[in-house]
Protein backbone atom coordinates (compact mmCIF):
# COMPACT_ATOMS: atom_id res chain seq x y z
CA UNK A 1 0.00 0.00 0.00
CA UNK A 2 1.32 3.10 -0.95
CA UNK A 3 0.28 6.09 1.83
CA UNK A 4 0.80 9.91 1.12
CA UNK A 5 0.97 12.77 4.01
CA UNK A 6 2.51 15.58 4.96
CA UNK A 7 5.63 15.25 7.80
CA UNK A 8 6.35 18.52 9.25
CA UNK A 9 5.67 20.38 5.77
CA UNK A 10 7.27 17.91 3.40
CA UNK A 11 5.29 15.61 1.10
CA UNK A 12 6.38 12.12 2.12
CA UNK A 13 5.72 8.57 0.44
CA UNK A 14 5.89 5.41 1.61
CA UNK A 15 5.10 2.02 0.99
CA UNK A 16 3.82 0.27 3.53
CA UNK A 17 3.94 -3.68 3.63
CA UNK A 18 2.47 -4.85 7.36
CA UNK A 19 -0.25 -2.38 8.33
CA UNK A 20 0.41 -3.17 11.90
CA UNK A 21 3.14 -0.68 12.04
CA UNK A 22 2.67 2.09 14.14
CA UNK A 23 3.82 5.63 13.53
CA UNK A 24 5.58 5.85 16.88
CA UNK A 25 7.72 2.96 15.41
CA UNK A 26 7.64 4.58 12.38
CA UNK A 27 9.03 8.06 13.50
CA UNK A 28 12.00 6.84 15.68
CA UNK A 29 13.18 3.59 13.81
CA UNK A 30 12.85 4.52 10.58
CA UNK A 31 12.78 8.53 9.81
CA UNK A 32 15.31 9.15 13.63
CA UNK A 33 12.71 11.41 15.27
CA UNK A 34 13.33 10.32 18.50
CA UNK A 35 11.60 13.87 20.02
CA UNK A 36 8.44 11.89 20.12
CA UNK A 37 8.56 9.16 23.15
CA UNK A 38 7.92 5.80 23.84
CA UNK A 39 6.70 5.08 27.26
CA UNK A 40 3.18 3.65 27.60
CA UNK A 41 2.36 2.66 24.27
CA UNK A 42 -1.58 2.33 25.01
CA UNK A 43 -1.96 6.29 24.72
CA UNK A 44 -2.58 6.78 28.17
CA UNK A 45 0.77 9.03 29.44
CA UNK A 46 1.24 11.61 26.05
CA UNK A 47 4.30 11.28 26.01
CA UNK A 48 4.10 10.77 21.87
CA UNK A 49 1.49 13.45 21.60
CA UNK A 50 2.13 14.21 17.73
CA UNK A 51 -0.38 16.87 15.50
CA UNK A 52 -2.65 15.24 12.91
CA UNK A 53 -4.30 17.83 10.06
CA UNK A 54 -6.38 17.17 8.08
CA UNK A 55 -9.66 19.44 6.13
CA UNK A 56 -11.93 18.96 9.91
CA UNK A 57 -8.98 20.93 11.63
CA UNK A 58 -5.70 20.21 13.57
CA UNK A 59 -5.40 18.02 16.62
CA UNK A 60 -2.99 16.34 19.03
CA UNK A 61 -3.28 13.14 18.74
CA UNK A 62 -1.05 9.70 20.25
CA UNK A 63 2.18 7.90 17.54
CA UNK A 64 1.81 5.11 19.79
CA UNK A 65 -1.45 3.62 19.06
CA UNK A 66 -1.70 5.32 15.51
CA UNK A 67 -1.19 2.93 12.44
CA UNK A 68 0.43 4.37 9.44
CA UNK A 69 -2.55 3.68 7.36
CA UNK A 70 -3.93 6.28 9.03
CA UNK A 71 -1.87 8.96 7.92
CA UNK A 72 -2.73 8.77 4.43
CA UNK A 73 -4.03 12.34 3.08
CA UNK A 74 -3.22 13.98 5.87
CA UNK A 75 -0.29 15.73 7.60
CA UNK A 76 1.26 15.15 10.42
CA UNK A 77 3.60 17.88 13.29
CA UNK A 78 6.21 16.21 15.08
CA UNK A 79 8.04 18.61 18.36
CA UNK A 80 10.83 18.97 15.87
CA UNK A 81 8.23 20.47 13.25
CA UNK A 82 6.50 22.59 15.49
CA UNK A 83 9.58 25.15 16.22
CA UNK A 84 13.23 24.62 15.99
CA UNK A 85 16.52 25.69 18.05
CA UNK A 86 16.65 29.09 15.91
CA UNK A 87 13.00 29.89 16.43
CA UNK A 88 11.02 27.46 18.57
CA UNK A 89 7.29 27.75 18.77
CA UNK A 90 6.23 30.04 21.56
CA UNK A 91 5.31 27.14 23.65
CA UNK A 92 8.76 25.57 23.51
CA UNK A 93 10.10 28.84 24.46
CA UNK A 94 7.62 29.23 27.43
CA UNK A 95 8.54 25.81 28.66
CA UNK A 96 11.86 26.89 29.31
CA UNK A 97 11.30 30.40 30.60
CA UNK A 98 8.68 28.85 32.61
CA UNK A 99 11.00 26.33 33.98
CA UNK A 100 8.69 23.67 32.76
CA UNK A 101 10.78 20.66 32.71
CA UNK A 102 13.07 18.52 34.15
CA UNK A 103 13.61 15.18 33.28
CA UNK A 104 12.33 16.20 29.76
CA UNK A 105 11.22 12.95 28.73
CA UNK A 106 7.10 14.30 28.80
CA UNK A 107 8.18 17.44 27.76
CA UNK A 108 8.14 16.84 23.49
CA UNK A 109 4.43 15.71 24.29
CA UNK A 110 2.77 18.17 26.22
CA UNK A 111 4.68 21.34 23.50
CA UNK A 112 2.81 19.25 20.91
CA UNK A 113 -0.89 18.93 23.21
CA UNK A 114 -0.20 22.96 23.55
CA UNK A 115 0.85 23.80 20.16
CA UNK A 116 -2.22 22.43 18.92
CA UNK A 117 -4.45 23.70 21.23
CA UNK A 118 -2.40 27.47 21.07
CA UNK A 119 -3.09 26.93 16.71
CA UNK A 120 -7.14 26.22 17.77
CA UNK A 121 -7.41 29.06 20.12
CA UNK A 122 -8.19 27.30 22.96
CA UNK A 123 -7.53 28.52 26.17
CA UNK A 124 -8.22 25.87 29.38
CA UNK A 125 -5.13 24.57 29.44
CA UNK A 126 -5.86 21.84 32.20
CA UNK A 127 -8.07 19.86 29.73
CA UNK A 128 -5.60 20.41 26.94
CA UNK A 129 -3.13 18.41 29.25
CA UNK A 130 -5.11 15.61 30.31
CA UNK A 131 -3.71 13.14 28.17
CA UNK A 132 -0.10 14.31 28.96
CA UNK A 133 1.27 12.71 32.48
CA UNK A 134 4.34 14.89 34.27
CA UNK A 135 5.60 13.53 37.32
CA UNK A 136 8.91 14.91 38.27
CA UNK A 137 8.46 18.84 37.04
CA UNK A 138 4.65 19.09 38.28
CA UNK A 139 2.35 21.03 36.90
CA UNK A 140 1.99 24.71 38.01
CA UNK A 141 5.38 25.33 35.91
CA UNK A 142 3.47 23.90 32.97
CA UNK A 143 0.19 25.65 33.38
CA UNK A 144 2.24 29.21 33.48
CA UNK A 145 4.27 28.12 30.27
CA UNK A 146 0.59 27.54 28.60
CA UNK A 147 -0.81 31.18 29.83
CA UNK A 148 2.49 32.60 29.06
CA UNK A 149 2.47 31.36 25.71
CA UNK A 150 -1.82 31.87 24.78
CA UNK A 151 -0.77 35.48 24.17
CA UNK A 152 1.73 35.15 21.71
CA UNK A 153 0.93 34.84 17.95
CA UNK A 154 0.92 31.51 15.84
CA UNK A 155 3.38 30.62 14.37
CA UNK A 156 3.27 30.84 10.16
CA UNK A 157 4.83 27.42 9.86
CA UNK A 158 1.43 25.88 11.93
CA UNK A 159 -0.52 27.31 9.02
CA UNK A 160 1.54 25.71 6.29
CA UNK A 161 -0.15 22.63 6.25
CA UNK A 162 -4.19 23.97 6.26
CA UNK A 163 -2.56 25.69 3.02
CA UNK A 164 -0.81 22.31 1.28
CA UNK A 165 -3.69 19.99 1.97
CA UNK A 166 -5.81 22.56 0.04
CA UNK A 167 -3.31 22.40 -3.11
CA UNK A 168 -4.35 20.61 -6.35
CA UNK A 169 -0.95 18.49 -6.21
CA UNK A 170 -1.39 16.90 -2.74
CA UNK A 171 -5.30 16.30 -3.19
CA UNK A 172 -4.16 14.55 -6.49
CA UNK A 173 -1.99 11.82 -5.03
CA UNK A 174 -4.00 11.40 -2.02
CA UNK A 175 -7.01 11.04 -3.61
CA UNK A 176 -8.43 7.12 -4.58
CA UNK A 177 -6.88 4.33 -5.31
CA UNK A 178 -4.70 3.63 -2.82
CA UNK A 179 -6.29 1.18 -1.49
CA UNK A 180 -5.50 -2.88 -2.56
CA UNK A 181 -4.27 -6.45 -1.73
CA UNK A 182 -1.03 -6.13 0.58
CA UNK A 183 0.86 -8.89 3.14
CA UNK A 184 -1.41 -8.44 4.92
CA UNK A 185 -3.69 -7.75 2.95
CA UNK A 186 -5.34 -3.69 3.73
CA UNK A 187 -7.75 -1.27 2.34
CA UNK A 188 -8.63 2.20 2.52
CA UNK A 189 -12.19 2.87 0.89
CA UNK A 190 -13.24 6.54 0.20
CA UNK A 191 -16.91 5.87 1.24
CA UNK A 192 -19.61 3.51 3.01
CA UNK A 193 -19.91 2.08 -0.82
CA UNK A 194 -16.67 0.71 -1.32
CA UNK A 195 -16.53 -0.46 2.38
CA UNK A 196 -19.79 -2.59 1.82
CA UNK A 197 -18.43 -3.86 -1.49
CA UNK A 198 -15.24 -4.87 0.13
CA UNK A 199 -17.11 -6.45 3.21
CA UNK A 200 -19.06 -8.87 1.41
CA UNK A 201 -16.07 -9.93 -0.66
CA UNK A 202 -13.71 -9.59 2.61
CA UNK A 203 -15.69 -10.65 5.43
CA UNK A 204 -13.40 -11.24 8.18
CA UNK A 205 -11.05 -8.32 7.60
CA UNK A 206 -10.55 -5.83 10.90
CA UNK A 207 -12.49 -2.75 10.90
CA UNK A 208 -10.07 0.07 11.72
CA UNK A 209 -11.98 3.65 12.56
CA UNK A 210 -9.82 5.73 15.13
CA UNK A 211 -7.68 2.43 16.56
CA UNK A 212 -7.42 3.80 20.10
CA UNK A 213 -8.80 0.17 20.96
CA UNK A 214 -7.69 -1.80 18.29
CA UNK A 215 -4.08 0.13 18.81
CA UNK A 216 -3.08 -1.44 22.16
CA UNK A 217 -3.96 -5.18 20.79
CA UNK A 218 -0.71 -4.00 18.40
CA UNK A 219 1.62 -2.87 20.57
CA UNK A 220 0.36 -4.94 24.51
CA UNK A 221 -1.02 -8.20 22.83
CA UNK A 222 1.36 -7.58 19.61
CA UNK A 223 -1.28 -9.04 17.58
CA UNK A 224 -0.88 -8.50 13.82
CA UNK A 225 -4.03 -6.89 12.27
CA UNK A 226 -4.33 -9.08 9.82
CA UNK A 227 -6.73 -8.12 6.55
CA UNK A 228 -7.55 -4.61 7.85
CA UNK A 229 -9.96 -1.61 6.60
CA UNK A 230 -8.89 1.34 7.10
CA UNK A 231 -12.05 4.10 7.81
CA UNK A 232 -11.12 7.22 8.09
CA UNK A 233 -11.67 8.44 4.33
CA UNK A 234 -15.13 7.52 4.22
CA UNK A 235 -15.94 10.97 5.03
CA UNK A 236 -20.09 10.04 3.98
CA UNK A 237 -19.37 7.79 7.54
CA UNK A 238 -18.32 11.22 9.58
CA UNK A 239 -21.70 13.61 9.52
CA UNK A 240 -24.37 14.61 11.85
CA UNK A 241 -27.80 15.20 10.98
CA UNK A 242 -30.26 16.58 12.86
CA UNK A 243 -34.18 16.75 11.92
CA UNK A 244 -37.17 17.79 14.46
CA UNK A 245 -37.14 14.22 15.69
CA UNK A 246 -33.82 12.94 15.69
CA UNK A 247 -29.92 13.63 15.48
CA UNK A 248 -28.41 10.74 12.74
CA UNK A 249 -24.75 10.09 13.96
CA UNK A 250 -22.56 8.48 11.58
CA UNK A 251 -20.55 6.21 13.08
CA UNK A 252 -17.34 7.49 12.13
CA UNK A 253 -17.99 10.58 13.92
CA UNK A 254 -15.40 11.12 16.81
CA UNK A 255 -15.58 11.44 20.19
CA UNK A 256 -14.50 15.18 20.13
CA UNK A 257 -16.63 15.94 16.65
CA UNK A 258 -19.54 13.96 18.78
CA UNK A 259 -18.75 16.10 21.55
CA UNK A 260 -19.23 19.38 19.99
CA UNK A 261 -22.35 18.54 18.18
CA UNK A 262 -23.52 17.42 21.77
CA UNK A 263 -23.32 20.56 23.40
CA UNK A 264 -26.46 22.36 22.55
CA UNK A 265 -29.14 19.61 22.13
CA UNK A 266 -27.76 17.35 24.87
CA UNK A 267 -25.24 19.59 27.39
CA UNK A 268 -25.46 16.60 29.91
CA UNK A 269 -23.78 13.58 27.03
CA UNK A 270 -21.37 16.96 25.80
CA UNK A 271 -20.37 17.17 29.23
CA UNK A 272 -19.80 13.07 29.60
CA UNK A 273 -18.02 13.00 26.85
CA UNK A 274 -15.42 15.64 28.14
CA UNK A 275 -14.31 12.96 30.71
CA UNK A 276 -13.96 10.66 27.38
CA UNK A 277 -10.51 9.20 27.95
CA UNK A 278 -8.64 12.37 27.12
CA UNK A 279 -7.60 14.90 24.18
CA UNK A 280 -5.38 12.82 21.97
CA UNK A 281 -7.78 9.72 22.31
CA UNK A 282 -11.00 11.64 21.65
CA UNK A 283 -9.63 13.32 18.52
CA UNK A 284 -9.06 9.34 17.20
CA UNK A 285 -12.03 7.46 18.61
CA UNK A 286 -15.57 7.18 16.95
CA UNK A 287 -18.65 6.52 18.12
CA UNK A 288 -19.16 3.29 15.72
CA UNK A 289 -16.07 2.48 17.77
CA UNK A 290 -17.17 3.07 21.15
CA UNK A 291 -20.14 0.23 20.36
CA UNK A 292 -18.78 -1.87 18.38
CA UNK A 293 -16.00 -2.95 20.71
CA UNK A 294 -18.71 -3.67 23.00
CA UNK A 295 -16.97 -3.10 26.50
CA UNK A 296 -19.52 -3.54 29.51
CA UNK A 297 -17.77 -0.30 30.58
CA UNK A 298 -17.80 1.98 27.31
CA UNK A 299 -18.76 5.75 28.55
CA UNK A 300 -21.45 6.43 25.23
CA UNK A 301 -23.59 3.49 25.27
CA UNK A 302 -25.54 4.09 28.00
CA UNK A 303 -26.46 7.58 27.80
CA UNK A 304 -27.09 6.36 24.00
CA UNK A 305 -29.80 3.79 25.08
CA UNK A 306 -31.33 6.19 27.46
CA UNK A 307 -31.93 8.47 23.91
CA UNK A 308 -33.51 5.89 22.42
CA UNK A 309 -30.85 5.12 20.17
CA UNK A 310 -31.15 2.45 16.94
CA UNK A 311 -28.36 1.17 15.50
CA UNK A 312 -27.90 1.03 11.56
CA UNK A 313 -26.59 -2.07 10.06
CA UNK A 314 -25.71 -2.33 6.83
CA UNK A 315 -24.24 -5.17 4.80
CA UNK A 316 -23.74 -4.54 0.68
CA UNK A 317 -27.14 -2.82 -0.02
CA UNK A 318 -29.12 -4.94 2.44
CA UNK A 319 -29.52 -2.01 5.67
CA UNK A 320 -31.50 -2.68 8.95
CA UNK A 321 -31.83 -0.89 12.61
CA UNK A 322 -32.05 -2.50 15.86
CA UNK A 323 -32.50 -0.87 19.18
CA UNK A 324 -28.94 -0.31 20.86
CA UNK A 325 -30.12 -2.25 23.90
CA UNK A 326 -31.18 -5.26 21.82
CA UNK A 327 -27.59 -4.96 19.71
CA UNK A 328 -25.93 -6.20 22.78
CA UNK A 329 -26.05 -10.17 22.68
CA UNK A 330 -23.55 -10.60 25.57
CA UNK A 331 -20.44 -10.28 26.82
CA UNK A 332 -18.01 -8.68 22.96
CA UNK A 333 -21.38 -10.44 21.66
CA UNK A 334 -23.34 -8.56 19.25
CA UNK A 335 -26.45 -8.71 16.64
CA UNK A 336 -24.44 -8.59 13.49
CA UNK A 337 -23.37 -10.96 10.62
CA UNK A 338 -20.30 -11.14 9.08
CA UNK A 339 -19.62 -8.15 6.44
CA UNK A 340 -21.95 -6.50 8.16
CA UNK A 341 -21.35 -3.15 9.64
CA UNK A 342 -22.40 0.03 11.95
CA UNK A 343 -23.29 3.07 9.13
CA UNK A 344 -25.20 5.10 11.55
CA UNK A 345 -26.69 5.75 15.24
CA UNK A 346 -29.75 7.53 15.77
CA UNK A 347 -31.32 9.28 18.93
CA UNK A 348 -33.98 11.81 19.80
CA UNK A 349 -33.53 15.13 19.03
CA UNK A 350 -34.92 16.32 22.65
CA UNK A 351 -34.54 14.99 26.57
CA UNK A 352 -34.55 18.07 28.54
CA UNK A 353 -34.56 15.97 31.78
CA UNK A 354 -31.09 14.13 30.50
CA UNK A 355 -28.36 13.54 32.64
CA UNK A 356 -25.56 11.54 32.74
CA UNK A 357 -22.68 10.58 35.70
CA UNK A 358 -19.66 8.67 35.34
CA UNK A 359 -17.83 7.56 38.43
CA UNK A 360 -13.83 6.69 38.28
CA UNK A 361 -10.96 6.63 40.20
CA UNK A 362 -9.16 9.23 38.29
CA UNK A 363 -11.95 12.45 37.32
CA UNK A 364 -9.62 12.92 33.72
CA UNK A 365 -8.75 9.90 31.23
CA UNK A 366 -9.97 7.12 33.33
CA UNK A 367 -11.80 3.85 32.68
CA UNK A 368 -15.31 3.75 34.31
CA UNK A 369 -16.08 2.11 37.23
CA UNK A 370 -20.08 2.76 37.13
CA UNK A 371 -21.98 5.10 34.00
CA UNK A 372 -25.37 5.68 34.62
CA UNK A 373 -28.24 7.72 32.39
CA UNK A 374 -31.29 8.92 33.07
CA UNK A 375 -34.11 9.96 31.13
CA UNK A 376 -37.61 10.56 32.70
CA UNK A 377 -40.37 12.63 31.50
CA UNK A 378 -43.10 13.94 34.01
CA UNK A 379 -46.99 14.75 33.14
CA UNK A 380 -48.20 16.97 36.38
CA UNK A 381 -45.02 16.09 38.80
CA UNK A 382 -44.82 12.49 38.38
CA UNK A 383 -43.02 10.07 35.71
CA UNK A 384 -44.39 8.82 33.23
CA UNK A 385 -42.27 7.84 31.09
CA UNK A 386 -38.46 6.62 32.00
CA UNK A 387 -35.64 5.08 30.48
CA UNK A 388 -32.68 4.45 32.59
CA UNK A 389 -29.37 2.46 31.47
CA UNK A 390 -26.11 1.44 33.59
CA UNK A 391 -22.33 0.35 32.27
CA UNK A 392 -20.50 -1.52 34.69
CA UNK A 393 -23.51 -3.41 36.16
CA UNK A 394 -23.39 -6.20 33.78
CA UNK A 395 -21.40 -8.47 30.63
CA UNK A 396 -22.92 -5.37 28.69
CA UNK A 397 -24.62 -1.79 28.66
CA UNK A 398 -28.33 -2.45 29.53
CA UNK A 399 -31.11 -1.05 30.75
CA UNK A 400 -32.65 -1.17 34.07
CA UNK A 401 -35.92 -2.42 33.30
CA UNK A 402 -37.31 -3.01 36.80
CA UNK A 403 -36.38 0.14 37.86
CA UNK A 404 -37.86 2.55 34.96
CA UNK A 405 -41.18 0.34 35.84
CA UNK A 406 -40.44 1.23 39.54
CA UNK A 407 -39.91 4.86 38.74
CA UNK A 408 -43.33 5.20 36.82
CA UNK A 409 -46.20 7.08 38.76
CA UNK A 410 -43.53 8.31 41.45
CA UNK A 411 -43.07 12.15 42.05
CA UNK A 412 -40.28 13.51 39.95
CA UNK A 413 -38.83 15.27 42.37
CA UNK A 414 -39.22 13.00 45.79
CA UNK A 415 -38.41 9.15 44.49
CA UNK A 416 -38.80 6.62 46.86
CA UNK A 417 -35.20 4.99 47.78
CA UNK A 418 -37.00 2.06 49.42
CA UNK A 419 -38.13 1.28 45.55
CA UNK A 420 -34.89 2.36 43.47
CA UNK A 421 -32.83 -0.46 45.98
CA UNK A 422 -35.37 -3.33 45.47
CA UNK A 423 -35.92 -2.76 41.96
CA UNK A 424 -32.18 -2.29 41.09
CA UNK A 425 -31.15 -5.32 42.59
CA UNK A 426 -33.73 -7.22 40.54
CA UNK A 427 -32.00 -5.65 37.02
CA UNK A 428 -28.45 -6.16 37.95
CA UNK A 429 -26.06 -8.16 40.15
CA UNK A 430 -22.74 -6.45 39.43
CA UNK A 431 -18.95 -8.58 40.03
CA UNK A 432 -16.61 -7.29 41.67
CA UNK A 433 -13.26 -6.41 40.22
CA UNK A 434 -10.31 -4.25 40.88
CA UNK A 435 -12.24 -0.50 40.23
CA UNK A 436 -15.17 -1.55 42.76
CA UNK A 437 -16.82 -4.13 44.44
CA UNK A 438 -20.12 -5.37 43.70
CA UNK A 439 -21.54 -4.05 46.87
CA UNK A 440 -19.79 -0.59 46.17
CA UNK A 441 -21.34 -0.44 42.77
CA UNK A 442 -24.91 -1.65 43.96
CA UNK A 443 -24.30 1.55 46.71
CA UNK A 444 -23.04 3.82 44.05
CA UNK A 445 -26.27 3.27 41.27
CA UNK A 446 -28.77 3.61 44.12
CA UNK A 447 -27.05 7.09 45.12
CA UNK A 448 -26.64 8.39 41.42
CA UNK A 449 -30.17 7.61 41.07
CA UNK A 450 -30.88 10.41 44.73
CA UNK A 451 -28.54 12.31 42.50
CA UNK A 452 -30.14 12.31 39.31
CA UNK A 453 -33.58 13.60 41.65
CA UNK A 454 -31.50 16.27 43.21
CA UNK A 455 -29.87 17.33 39.73
CA UNK A 456 -33.31 18.15 38.16
CA UNK A 457 -34.37 20.14 41.26
CA UNK A 458 -31.87 22.44 40.88
CA UNK A 459 -29.13 21.18 43.49
CA UNK A 460 -25.57 21.35 42.89
CA UNK A 461 -24.19 17.95 42.45
CA UNK A 462 -20.86 18.32 40.26
CA UNK A 463 -18.30 16.39 41.69
CA UNK A 464 -16.03 18.91 41.18
CA UNK A 465 -17.91 21.69 43.30
CA UNK A 466 -16.42 21.35 47.02
CA UNK A 467 -18.87 23.40 49.96
CA UNK A 468 -17.97 23.46 53.13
Amino acid sequence: MQITFLLNGETTQYSLSDASVTLLDWLREYRGLTGSKEACREGDCGACTVMLSDATGSRAINACITLMAQLHGKALRTVEGIGNSAAPHPVQQALIDQHGSQCGFCTPGIAVALAAAHLNGEHDHDAALAGNLCRCTGYAPIIRAAESAAAQPVPDCMHEDAKALAATALAQISSGGCGGADSPPAYLPENADDLAAWLLAQPSSTLVAGGTDLGLAVTKALKPLGEAVFLHRCADLQQVTTSADEIRIGAGVSIAQLLRAMAKPHPAFAALLKRFASPQIRAMATLGGNIANGSPIADAPPVLIALGARVHLRRGDVRRQVALEDFYLGYRKQDRTPGEFIEAVTIAARAPNLRAYKLSKRFDQDISTLCAAFNLSAKAGRISEARVAFGGMAAVPARARKLEAALIGQPLDDIAEGAVSLSLGEDFAPISDFRGSAAYRMQAAENLIIRYARDLAGEAVSVLEVAS
